[in-house]
């Protein structure tokens, strides 16, 4: 919650609430306001309560009512916030609350549509580290409320051996020796571009594989070579046309930098419903 708050003041003085020249001009210093964020596009909502922190840092005694909650699916024209507070704050406050939300459910929106895209299949969806600096934690989360799964959250998290780490030690046995020497309880995991380094990762014994950049054929032929006990990843080049592909050849889980470093933001908007001068 301490973090949150500070995410969102720094947001706040990004954009110089303090300073806003139009507000001030425009809008009575006493005036009250009922506003309201409804959804101008269907998806999944996240990042309401950021939103929230917005309207409270700038008016403390601001009533919010969260009208739909972070992972429901919401449509066009539905109601999901409604702020009640100084009217100053309230448009000070709405572009960076807006920013949240907007972001932070377009990716729950394109995480929920991956998901479906592999229904019935067994196969998760996961995010990468490919996120925006400073909003690791608060994207991270809205990939959960698409129904996708977190890979690691940071570099301490798990060990993850890629080529930069296979080359640098020796071979792909070399490195996973090592990462077990220097973390027996750590989850391993060893990145693949060939069937070649496939079998040779089945025989150092990771914990995972992640098949980088390979075709659903190519990732057939992996699940072939990898017992079930060691879970089969698959990245790169994943889309919505052939995600299902990917998880009917066998992977386990999908790991997807486009959740996070291309989802199309949801389109909300914030309308004064009520103003009333005091």
């Amino acid at each position: 919650m301490r973090e949150l708050a500070r995410i969102v003041q720094q947001a706040l003085a990004e954009d110089a609430t303090w300073d806003d020249a139009t507000t001030a001009a425009c809008v009575p210093v006493r005036a009250w306001a009922r506003a309201e964020v409804r959804a101008k596009a269907d998806g999944v909502l996240s990042g309401s309560d950021a939103a929230a922190w917005a309207f409270r840092l700038l008016d403390p005694h601001a009533t919010i009512a969260h009208i739909r909650r972070d992972a429901e699916h919401v449509r066009a024209g539905d109601l999901v916030l409604v702020v009640e507070g100084e009217a100053q704050a309230i448009l000070r406050a709405e572009r960076t609350a807006l920013n949240f939300m907007q972001h932070l459910s377009g990716i729950a929106t394109l995480t929920r549509r991956f998901v479906e895209a592999v229904a019935g299949t067994g196969c998760r969806i996961a995010d990468t580290r490919k996120t925006t600096p400073g909003l690791r934690a608060l994207e991270k989360r809205a990939v959960r409320h698409g129904g996708g799964e977190n890979h690691r959250l940071h570099l301490g998290a798990a060990v993850l051996i890629k080529e930069n780490h296979i080359f640098a030690a020796g071979g792909i046995t070399a490195a996973v020796q090592a990462a077990r020497r220097a973390h027996p309880r750590a989850w391993i995991e060893v990145e693949c571009e060939s069937l070649m380094e496939v079998e040779e990762a089945v025989r150092a014994r990771p914990d995972a594989i992640l098949l980088d950049n390979m075709s659903p054929r190519l990732v057939a032929q992996a699940r072939a070579h990898v017992p079930r006990h060691i879970l089969l990843e698959a990245s790169g080049g994943i889309t919505l046309a052939n995600a299902r592909a990917y998880a009917e050849a066998g992977a386990d889980r999908l790991a997807i930098g486009a959740l996070t470093h291309s989802a199309p933001a949801l389109d909300l908007s914030l309308r004064l419903a009520r103003l009333e001068k005091r």
